[in-house]
């Protein structure tokens, strides 16, 4: 196969409104899936509230540091790529740990087939843990940052 398959590929996806295509020709497998309906440029957030079970079926909780319920979101990958920090190597990071979001601020930048799409954040919060390293490659739905709401 090659990019101008996948590329049509893409626009059969679009034109029928898929979320999910897996093709196999030749002995090569390509699995393309769509990150999510609400934005092109995020996964959906997880929401976590700390100090309460997970789910029904789960008897785990998450303890939270202090008796307050923490609400927290991991920002996931939308795409499979390399993870960026920053707009180039000299530049300073998007973010750092404690800094304060605002919604639609650029947080990071994933590379994919040459293409560098910038991840904003969605929601207004403060930055608890990064979970990537920088120039780390990351999968589709990985947890790349963990944030307090606010």
């Amino acid at each position: 196969m090659n990019i101008k398959e996948i590329k049509e590929m893409i626009s059969l996806m679009n034109e029928n409104g898929l979320l999910e295509l897996e093709i196999e020709k030749d002995g090569m497998r390509v699995k393309l899936k769509k990150a999510g309906h609400e934005s092109d440029s995020f996964a959906a957030p997880l929401i976590i509230e700390r100090g309460k079970p997970l789910g029904p079926a789960s008897k785990q909780t998450i303890e939270a540091p202090d008796a307050a319920a923490i609400k927290t979101i991991e920002i996931k990958a939308p795409m499979v790529g390399t993870f960026y920090r920053a707009p180039s190597p000299e530049a300073p990071s998007y973010v750092e740990i404690g800094q304060i979001l605002e919604a639609g601020q650029v947080i990071c930048i994933i590379e994919a087939m040459k293409l560098m799409n910038e991840i904003k954040s969605e929601l207004k919060g403060e930055i608890l843990e990064i979970l990537v390293d920088n120039t780390e490659p990351v999968e589709f739905g990985q947890p790349l940052f963990l944030i307090k709401l606010l």
